[in-house]
C-alpha cells in the first residue's frame, strides 16, 4: 500500500477536473478546515491560551486531526481498490475528485476576472467589495489602478498558495501532503496577522507557512519567468528574470515577493507600495519598474502567464519523476 504516493495520472486528473470543471464555493472542504480553525481557536482563548504556545497547540490540534484522517481516507481508497474492477474505478474517481478540491486555479482565475469585469462595468464599489476575496488589505477607497494591482499580486501569489505548492506536495507525498499543506496555508490565512489579536498567536502558523512555501514560491517565479519567454519573447522574459532576482526580497514575506517579481517584470509594471491594512497604513517598498499603465488588458496577460505556468510545472514534475 502506498499512502504518499500518487499516480502521475491522478495529479494530472485532478488538476485538470479543476481547471475544467468550473468554480464551485459550496460545501467545499477547505471550509471545513476553517471551521476547525475557528473551533480550536475559541477552545484555546477560552482558556488564556493566546501567546505563541497557544499559537502552536493551535496548529498542532489542527493538522494533526486532519492528517490522520487524509491517511485513513487513503487507506480506504486502497481497500477498495484491491476489492475489484468497479472497486478500483470508484475509488480513482473518488480520490481524483476529492483532491482537485484542494488546487483553485480556476477559482483565482474566477474571482480575478469577477472583479476585473466589475471595473469594466463602471461598479467600483462593488469590484471594491469582490477583491476582498483575494486580498487582505483594506479595499473600501482603492482607485481601480489600484484594484487591478492588487489583482495582479494575488494571482502571482496565489499561483503558488493555491495551485504550484499544492501540485508540489501532492507530487511529492501524495494525498496525505497535498492536504496537510492547504491545512497549514488555510491556517495562515487565519490567524497569520501581524496585528495585536494574532501577532503571537498566529506566528507559529505563519513561519510554518514560510517554510512549506519557501521552495514552491521560488518554483513559481521560475515558471513565471519561462512563461514570460514562452508568452512573450526573450526581452520580456529576461526582464522577469531580472525583477525576480532584484526586486524578490522586497516583501515582508519571505516567499511572496519572488513570484510578485516576477511578474511584475513580464508585465513592465510596478507592484507594492504603502497600502492600508485594518486601518493602517503599512510602508512596502516598490516591486518592479512603471513602465506600462496598469489595465484591463494586462489582467488577461497575468492569467495567461499563470495558466501556463501551472501546465509546464505539471509537465516538468512528470519529467522530472519519470527521470528519477
Amino acid at each position: 500500500m502506498k499512502i504518499f504516493y500518487v499516480e502521475n495520472w491522478t495529479v494530472v486528473a485532478a488538476f485538470l477536473i479543476d481547471f475544467l470543471s468550473g468554480y464551485h464555493k459550496k460545501y467545499h472542504p477547505i471550509k471545513a478546515i476553517g471551521k476547525l480553525i475557528e473551533k480550536n481557536e475559541s477552545f484555546l482563548r477560552n482558556r488564556k491560551l493566546t501567546g505563541r504556545f497557544g499559537g502552536f497547540l493551535l496548529f498542532l490540534l489542527t493538522t494533526a486531526p486532519i492528517f490522520l484522517f487524509s491517511i485513513i481516507f487513503v487507506y480506504f481508497i486502497e481497500k477498495m481498490n484491491s476489492l475489484s474492477m468497479i472497486g478500483w474505478l470508484f475509488s480513482r474517481i473518488f480520490l481524483v475528485l476529492f483532491s482537485s478540491l484542494f488546487i483553485a486555479l480556476r477559482g483565482l482565475i474566477y474571482e480575478a476576472k469577477k472583479v476585473d469585469k466589475l471595473l469594466n462595468e463602471g461598479n467600483l464599489v462593488q469590484a471594491r467589495i469582490s477583491l476582498k476575496a483575494l486580498v487582505g488589505r483594506d479595499t473600501e477607497n482603492l482607485i481601480p489602478e489600484k484594484i487591478r494591482i492588487a489583482i495582479i499580486e494575488s494571482l502571482a501569489e496565489n499561483l503558488c498558495d493555491a495551485v504550484i505548492a499544492p501540485l508540489f506536495y501532492f507530487f511529492l507525498g501524495g494525498f496525505p501532503f497535498l492536504v496537510f499543506y492547504k491545512t497549514v496555508n488555510t491556517l495562515d490565512s487565519m490567524v497569520g496577522y501581524k496585528n495585536e489579536r494574532y501577532i503571537k498567536f498566529g506566528w507559529f502558523s505563519a513561519k510554518m507557512d514560510d517554510i512549506f512555501n519557501y521552495v514552491p514560491a521560488r518554483i513559481t517565479g521560475i515558471f513565471i519567468v519561462l512563461s514570460s519567454f514562452i508568452l512573450l519573447g526573450f526581452s520580456t522574459g529576461k526582464r522577469s528574470l531580472k525583477i525576480m532576482l532584484r526586486d524578490g526580497k522586497n516583501h515582508s514575506s519571505p516567499n511572496s515577493g519572488i513570484p510578485e517579481a516576477a511578474m511584475a517584470g513580464a508585465l513592465g509594471v510596478r507592484l507594492g507600495g504603502p497600502n492600508y491594512y485594518g486601518g493602517i497604513l503599512v510602508e512596502k517598498p516598490y516591486i518592479g519598474e512603471d513602465l506600462n499603465s496598469i489595465s484591463s488588458e494586462l489582467i488577461n496577460l497575468s492569467i495567461k502567464i499563470i495558466t501556463v505556468s501551472s501546465f509546464l510545472f505539471i509537465l516538468a514534475s512528470i519529467f522530472l519523476r519519470n527521470l528519477l
